[in-house]
């Protein structure tokens, strides 16, 4: 798609509103994980992955000329992301806060250093018509930025479709932020399909998490109403931990499975053999041991 030369009032106003709502979306996040001290069911590899994602995203939405605050969303999301992946770091790693700060702060400038360094890499041969460079990246920014979502099914999957550790908040400044943007793509004088894309699906899938959490509510309305009665939250009677239990922790079966890969081919064999082994040895100790016994029970008498 060519970049834009010119961008519509409209396009700015709904890019602004996007924009705002994507500046703040994680701070309802952040302050509840700096409230509760805890991560758990925030993926630490979402956080990340959506922190990188803005690099490719701030050198495509540069190079298109989109309208300012589409060009100032990629950074602010950017800086958000990467302070909650270092909660993450923090809370859900025990890493020490100064230590995570570090690393922080050495990948922003590195994701600064990318970022300026593309832009200024694509844009002659972009100039001159050729363009593939500027898709390339473009696709690439997509493809991080969705597989942040991916950890959310196993998550949804190990808790029966229960939310945990995500704030239904930031949950709802993300959507508006998604479909605001998606509105100010609308209403340029260039649609770009790969971003109009992009906010399409960060909207189905939010809905789509949303949705699990309401079902996960339906169905164990009547233990959180037993639960309720004594006094007690549904993670603290024995009902709700035996339901909550009956997940499918994917995660877990993945890594026994790579484990079982890591094997050598002969090490099942070998542990076979060496078990006979041992059988056959402890074998050999009980009839020595009966022998034996059997020699000083005859010479006694």
């Amino acid at each position: 798609m060519p970049p834009q030369t010119s961008i519509p009032l409209s396009a700015n106003i709904l890019g602004t509103i996007g924009t705002i709502c994507w500046c703040v979306q994680l701070v309802p996040q952040i302050l509840r994980n700096y409230r509760t001290k805890s991560t758990e069911g925030l993926p630490g590899t979402m956080m990340f992955l959506w922190s990188a994602s803005g690099v490719p995203f701030g050198v495509y939405a540069i190079t298109q000329r989109f309208n300012i605050p589409l060009i100032v969303q990629p950074q602010c999301f950017c800086l958000l992301c990467g302070v909650t992946w270092a909660q993450v770091l923090v809370y859900g790693r025990k890493w020490r806060p100064w230590t995570a700060t570090l690393v922080l702060i050495t990948l922003l400038i590195v994701f600064a250093a990318l970022q300026t360094g593309l832009i200024f890499a694509v844009r002659p041969p972009y100039a001159r018509g050729v363009s593939w460079p500027v898709t390339l990246i473009g696709a690439i920014a997509f493809v991080v930025l969705i597989a942040g979502y991916l950890p959310i099914p196993f998550e949804l999957l190990k808790r029966r479709g229960r939310v945990v550790g995500i704030d239904f908040v930031f949950l709802g400044i993300d959507w508006f932020g998604a479909f605001f943007s998606l509105m100010a793509l609308v209403a340029q004088n260039e649609f770009d399909v790969l971003f109009g894309t992009l906010y399409a699906l960060c909207c189905i899938i939010e809905m789509s998490m949303v949705a699990s959490h309401l079902i996960w509510l339906l169905r164990t309305r009547g233990i959180r109403k037993r639960a309720k009665v004594e006094g007690k939250s549904f993670d603290e009677v024995a009902e709700g931990v035996q339901w909550q239990s009956e997940g499918v922790n994917l995660e877990s079966k993945f890594k026994k499975l790579v484990a079982q890969w890591k094997r050598k081919p002969g090490a099942s064999i070998r542990s076979q053999e060496d078990e006979e082994a041992a059988v056959s040895v402890a074998v050999k100790r009980d009839d020595t041991k009966v022998v034996l016994d059997k020699g000083i029970t005859d010479a006694i008498r």
